[in-house]
Formats: C-alpha cells, sequence, structure tokens
C-alpha cells in the first residue's frame, strides 16, 4: 500500500510497521513523538461536527500531537 506514495514522493521518509494491538492504542502509542498524526476518514457524511468512528475517536482525545482528519471515500 505504501510504494506508490513513496514511488510519487521519493524524499520523503517512511517507515512501515507492522504491530498487533488495538489500532486506537497502538497509534496513539506510534504518534508519541510524532509532531503532527494525519488519519483518513471514511464516510458518506463529510460534514463539520459529523461522528468519527472509535479509533479517530481515540485519536483525538488521546494523541499527544495534533491530529488532521482527513475524509475520503
Amino acid at each position: 500500500m505504501l510504494r506508490p506514495w513513496r514511488d510519487k514522493y521519493p524524499t520523503v521518509p517512511v517507515t512501515g510497521t507492522v504491530t498487533g494491538g488495538r489500532a486506537g492504542a497502538v497509534l496513539v502509542r506510534a504518534a508519541r513523538d510524532a509532531g503532527l498524526l494525519v488519519v483518513g476518514r471514511r464516510g458518506i457524511d463529510h460534514q463539520v461536527g459529523a461522528p468519527t468512528g472509535p479509533v479517530t475517536h481515540a485519536l483525538l482525545h488521546h494523541a499527544g500531537c495534533p491530529v488532521v482528519v482527513v475524509p475520503h471515500d
């Protein structure tokens, strides 16, 4: 999944990691030293204030850095 993005942006460093556990907790730990966490949001309703899923909700409340939620279909 990362290969097309690595090819498109070869100067951007990317590190792939596979980790077991609950997605929200794993991502909060992984973003511990991050300056920014960007996550996608699926769904039809892209309005401001639309409900988020449980992982995005956990990240918004527990990540130690700013979180950007980008809607996509």
